[in-house]
């Protein structure tokens, strides 16, 4: 961004003050928000940039849950194609990872270690906190992907003891393409883009400014907003489960933890009928759900997250993902609980 001019000196300001509002709403500090193009390449500057300082200190080997986003995944089977040694772990039935798994597969070579702080599928909070603090007492990098958290619950960088934190705007209601890597004080992790040298050294390429300022605005319009909107799509979500859950000759499985968290992701495990079944029936109703996680849908095969739960890949392919937004009513989780129902009862082409 060219600062020799009024222009470039307004912009620049612009972007300093997005930086500043969206450190505050996070609970980090202006120094640690590395601005990106959103969550995908906030997690792969996190994974091939801690890899890389690991390397350089002879540590090769990479932790991560086995329900992580596809960024995630999908950046390790790159990072195993060269070289590093990358162990996967299976979160308990209630799709939480349990602390004693992470500190039981850390070793004297960890680099790092990558968990989700909300899983984007079955709503399913991790214990973050907790696993810094083993991955800080050994000697590890903890980095969370936090994009499916941040806008809907509380969310402190500090608080967490994170070394890494990866959000993205349009989860919160701001632009698409936008988003931001937390990068802890002190951490210098090599960029993965090359040039100009912009955000510090850390993410080369001319700022989006207007996502930015976007992005800023609309966690701090979501954080201002929380408490009340987890209140609402809360009492939709347990509606909801309440109605699919007690039809007397209707075995539907609700999936993860029932108070560990979002209020407003509900997942369901179907008897009998594919999650895309249900799904395409549902859509000429006029009901907008997704058969799992809604970033991969139209992706063949059982959904990677319920299959890490222990779930045959028969079965699997049976789940679907109903979520909540601020704007739903009653009147529409009733509505979406009939039609589902009524698929499954053979009621719907009556």
């Amino acid at each position: 961004m060219n600062v020799t001019n009024h222009s470039g000196r307004r912009a620049a300001a612009l972007l300093e003050d997005a930086r500043h509002r969206l450190a505050a709403a996070v609970g980090a500090t202006p120094r640690e928000v590395v601005f990106t193009s959103g969550g995908t390449e906030a997690d792969n500057l996190a994974l091939r940039g801690a890899a890389a300082l690991g390397a350089a200190a002879g540590k090769r080997h990479l932790i991560a849950s086995a329900i992580e986003h596809h960024a995630v995944l999908r950046t390790l089977e790159a990072l195993a194609e060269e070289g590093f040694s990358v162990t996967l772990l299976p979160p308990g039935a209630d799709g939480v990872l349990p602390a004693e798994a992470v500190a039981g597969a850390l070793r004297e070579d960890t680099a790092l270690v990558s968990v989700m702080l909300a899983n984007n599928e079955l709503g399913t909070l991790q214990p973050v906190a907790r696993l810094a603090a083993l991955c800080r007492a050994r000697g590890a990098l903890l980095h969370t992907d936090a994009v499916q958290a941040v806008g809907q619950v509380p969310v402190s960088f500090a608080g967490l003891g994170a070394d890494m934190l990866s959000l993205s705007a349009h989860k919160f209601g701001g632009p698409r393409g936008a988003g931001a890597l937390l990068c802890r004080e002190g951490l210098r992790l090599p960029p993965m883009l090359r040039g100009g040298g912009q955000e510090n050294g850390r993410r080369a390429g001319t700022e989006h400014l207007e996502g930015a300022v976007g992005m800023a605005a609309a966690l701090k319009a979501a954080c201002g907003q929380m408490e009340e909107n987890a209140a609402r799509v809360g009492a939709l979500r347990r509606r909801l489960c309440g109605r699919l859950l007690s039809r007397r000759g209707v075995e539907i499985r609700l999936l993860g933890h029932p108070q560990q968290r979002l209020p407003g992701i509900a997942a369901f495990l179907l008897p009998g009928m594919s999650g895309e079944e249900m799904l395409l029936r549902l859509d000429l109703r006029g009901i907008c759900v997704s058969a799992g996680a809604a970033c991969a849908t139209g992706e063949p095969g059982p959904s990677h997250v319920l299959e890490a739960l222990g779930i045959p890949a028969r079965q699997a392919q049976n789940g679907l993902r109903v979520s909540f937004g601020a704007g739903n009513t009653v009147e529409e989780a009733d509505a979406i609980a009939e039609a589902i129902l009524g698929v499954l009862e053979g009621a719907f082409w009556r």
